[in-house]
């Protein structure tokens, strides 16, 4: 008798979004549709929040469109916003954030996402990786 493992399931999703005011709302839009529909993912509320952070930020520093890509891969969720900027997003500027802004890096560490900056020639991509573990207390189940 032989036994299989079943490779990883991947799951992605790629969305190119104008550079107009309305894009973090079709950006929340679709990826929720996107999450609720993909298997097995939670934290769906924590992950649309950052995709909202992460594309207003696009939106506001750049003056180009930008592209959302979802990927759901070992219990771990990539949202990665790729633009047209060079110039990299200061990660401890949340500290200083003041009534225009400056407090989205602060939100996604404090949700746990793990940012990593990949600047490339002509843009970068700012990832955001979430657990999606199940994160509920379990200890007062009998």
């Amino acid at each position: 008798m032989s036994i299989t493992t079943s490779p990883p399931t991947t799951a992605q999703y790629a969305v190119a979004l104008p550079h107009n005011r309305r894009a973090p709302s079709i950006a929340r839009h679709v990826s929720e549709r996107w999450l609720k529909a993909t298997d097995p993912v939670d934290r769906v509320t924590e992950a649309v929040l950052v995709v909202s952070e992460l594309v207003t930020n696009a939106v506001r520093y750049t003056s180009d469109p930008c592209t959302l890509t979802l990927t759901v891969r070992d219990g771990q969720l990539d949202i990665a916003v790729a633009d047209h900027s060079e110039e990299l997003p200061d990660l401890s500027r949340h500290a200083g954030g003041d009534e225009h802004g400056g407090f989205g890096m602060g939100v996604i560490q404090g949700l746990g996402g793990q940012i990593r900056l990949v600047p490339a020639l002509g843009g970068k991509t700012v990832h955001v990786l979430l657990e999606l573990g199940s994160e509920h207390d379990t200890s007062g189940d009998t």
